[in-house]
């Protein structure tokens, strides 16, 4: 997941550091300037001074007694969803050792002051590639003090630093207000977020449910992935407002700890082992915390030994950290955003992924064969002209996770706010064969939901078979680029579909070229028989036509298989029939339960056909038990289908 960082702008921190350290000069980064520019994009603070760390504080540091999540307090700007990924970053030491790279190199020298040059560098995971942010040392101050992000110790700086290089790649200080959480941890990790409405999905309601999503946190939280959660704001008046309860609305929390709690004392309480599910957040703000059951000064705690406290970090201060159960979180919370570290190596003994990272781009043309800005399904004529990617799901269940995600819009004076376009993506149902794009639509096994967001994603189990996912923008005619991640048990050849047709080749006028389109569809069969015994049989279909071949995967133990298969197959003799198999899979030797033959004549107007299984050979008259159940189209157009 780490690989080397491309250095943003073509900005290369060591010879950058070297060449100030050379000159004898502190460094000033003529692309993210002490102005305005990169403070604002529309509004204006008066009074505002760039100062070096040694004019804001005596004996500067990036770290005082170490990196924890109490660091970080929100400054001028609402970038408390930022703060929020900060404090979950601080928590996980493989993950901040990547976003400030060499920190000990960084870090000031008491022994070599003449080495500081006023250069840092900070790196983050944009649109599939590690970048390496570098900036000055100059910070935005009021009074003397930080306007933005700033630490308990006011000679403690990382977080004002990494929020600075993360500004400068959204564009300017104040293009982080507003943010998004989700994305702030994909930033910092490379991973995948998973945005969760917990009101939406009824989990203070559902016990089975909650109990299912706290297992889901936990394993999240720990295999070393970052989590945060809020509370909706309805309305502008309600944002940031303190509820009874001592929680604010509209405001990000870091979750910094997910654990069963035991309950009791001394030997009883490891015999009971009564547990209680649990999360520990904070609040950016660094103080104003919950006060309801389990709260630092709670009664409650008295349930819990001095030793099972003391594993747990338990302090009595208002130091915006604090404890609650997994019920009231579901009951209180209306968010969570589950930032998951996809494992792809091998040698991990968690479960490890197969990733698949394509990119892609909404264009726009005239020529609908060559559009690729159609919209969403809503727009019936022109969804199909949108990228399409193919894939397979090679078990016979598999939980698939797909994520796309826009290129990130810089803001600027200049340009205005960079704003997101509404995208989404559907999932569907293909032939076992398709290695053309769709022209029709097919059965739709999976959608995601369509938002202005970053990026969007999905989680969800697909059955054995060949997919295909569009992705899409929600309005027809938006252009951008986006980044498509897709993960698998087993490797699913996850590829864009390009050509809408077999090409014209060199070979096409002497083998010729297909004159028709045909579409198998089996439905299903009935009345089959097992010749051995009264059991059911191991049924599975084989669709021949013109040399090529077709096979489904063999269902278990039944008589009345629902089938649910297609093949696709471009005819260069529309003479010659379909032919369609049943047979039973078996251990020594499979044993043919029957046979149909198809036309597949474009004049045709019948799709549907319920046939007699015959036997094979020069026995075809002869009917054998079953019958199957088929829908076949046929047409001389070859991107109909």
């Amino acid at each position: 997941m780490f690989s080397s960082a491309k250095p943003y702008e073509n900005q290369r921190y060591s010879a950058l550091k070297k060449d100030c350290q050379r000159r004898k000069v502190l460094f000033e980064d003529p692309l993210f300037p002490a102005n305005d520019d990169s403070l604002f994009y529309k509004s204006q603070i008066p009074g505002i001074q760039w100062k070096r760390p040694k004019d804001i504080c005596d004996d500067p540091h990036l770290f005082v007694d170490g990196i924890s999540s109490h660091d970080l307090h929100q400054g001028q700007v609402g970038n408390c969803w930022f703060i929020a990924a900060c404090s979950s970053l601080a928590s996980r030491e493989s993950l901040w050792q990547k976003v400030i790279p060499d920190w000990k190199e960084q870090e000031w020298s008491a022994e070599k002051p003449e080495n500081y040059a006023g250069i840092f560098h900070f790196q983050f995971w944009r649109f599939g590639d590690w970048v390496d942010v570098v900036i000055d040392d100059r910070l935005p101050t009021l009074h003397n003090q930080l306007i933005y992000c700033h630490s308990n110790s006011k000679n403690e700086l990382w977080c004002a630093l990494v929020e600075k290089a993360y500004a400068k790649l959204a564009g300017c200080y104040e293009a982080l207000d507003g943010g998004n959480t989700a994305d702030a941890l994909v930033d910092f990790t490379g991973g995948v977020s998973e945005p969760i409405d917990l009101l939406e999905g009824g989990f203070a309601e559902d016990e089975a449910k909650r109990n299912l999503l706290f297992e889901r946190v936990l394993k999240v939280h720990n295999r070393g992935g970052l989590i945060s959660c809020s509370i909706k704001a309805t309305s502008a008046a309600d944002m940031e407002a303190r509820l009874d309860c001592g929680l604010v609305k509209g405001h990000a929390y870091a979750v910094t700890d997910v654990r069963k709690v035991r309950l009791g004392h001394g030997l009883l309480a490891f015999f009971k082992s009564e547990k209680l599910d649990m999360i520990r957040l904070r609040n950016p703000w660094g103080e104003r915390e919950w006060n309801g059951p389990w709260s630092d000064t709670s009664e409650e705690w008295q349930k819990v030994s001095n030793g099972e406290r003391e594993k747990l970090g338990m302090t009595v201060q208002d130091d915006g950290e604090f404890w609650m159960t997994f019920e009231d979180f579901c009951k209180y919370f209306t968010d969570i955003i589950k930032c998951r570290l996809i494992n792809t190596s091998y040698l991990s003994i968690h479960k490890t992924w197969e990733e698949a990272v394509l990119r892609g781009s909404w264009m726009r043309s005239e020529d609908p064969l060559k559009n690729r800005c159609g919209g969403c399904i809503n727009h019936r004529d022109t969804f199909l002209q949108n990228p399409q990617y193919v894939f397979d799901v090679k078990k016979t269940e598999d939980e698939v996770l797909i994520s796309i995600q826009q290129r990130p819009k810089r803001t600027s004076r200049k340009e205005g706010k960079g704003e997101n376009l509404a995208i989404g993506f559907d999932i569907f149902k293909v032939e076992l064969n398709r290695i053309y794009r769709m022209h029709m639509l097919q059965s739709k096994v999976a959608s995601s939901i369509y938002i202005n967001s970053r990026s969007v994603f999905l989680r969800t189990d697909l059955n054995e078979g060949r997919y295909v996912i569009i992705p899409t923008t929600f309005d027809p005619g938006h252009v951008g680029d986006f980044l498509l991640r897709e993960f698998t048990d087993v490797p699913s050849d996850c590829q864009e579909l390009t050509l809408d047709e077999p090409p014209h080749t060199c070979w096409s006028g002497m083998c010729g070229y297909p004159q028709v389109v045909s579409q198998v569809h089996i439905i299903s069969a009935s009345g089959l028989k097992n010749q051995d015994s009264h059991e059911g049989v191991d049924p599975y279909v084989i669709i021949r036509c013109e040399g090529e071949k077709v096979r489904s995967s063999a269902l278990k133990n039944t008589l009345t298989p629902e089938f649910d298969v297609k093949g696709l197959f471009y005819r260069k003799k529309p003479g010659q029939p379909i032919v369609i198999q049943i047979w039973n899979h078996n251990i020594i030797s499979d044993e043919f339960l029957g046979q149909v033959a198809l036309a597949g004549d474009p004049n045709d107007l019948q799709s549907g056909h319920v046939l007699h299984l015959q036997d094979k050979g020069n026995k075809r008259t002869n009917e054998l038990p079953g019958i199957l159940k088929v829908q076949l189209f046929t047409s001389r157009n070859l991107t109909s289908v």
